[in-house]
């Protein structure tokens, strides 16, 4: 049991770097970040992300796996 605990956290931070990582990347080039990423997540449309390192960054996680971070964070489940 204490595996998948470890498991699903490491998991977790994984997301979160990537997610920040894709932030930084956007916002050092000017864009807005969190519109853009907001537009990734609700059409599961990676053009929505400027710039090829930021896509390519993202698309290495599942969409649904962000999500459920999200919501898990927003609830402090």
């Amino acid at each position: 049991m204490e595996e998948k605990k470890k498991a699903a956290e490491d998991s977790a931070l994984h997301t979160r770097d990537t997610l920040l990582r894709v932030y930084e990347i956007l916002k050092e080039k000017g864009y807005n970040p969190i519109n853009q990423i907001v537009g990734f997540l609700r059409s599961e449309d990676p053009t929505y992300l400027t710039g090829e390192e930021a896509r390519a960054l993202v698309q290495k996680i599942d969409r649904d796996t962000i999500l459920s971070e999200i919501v898990r964070y927003y609830l402090g489940a």
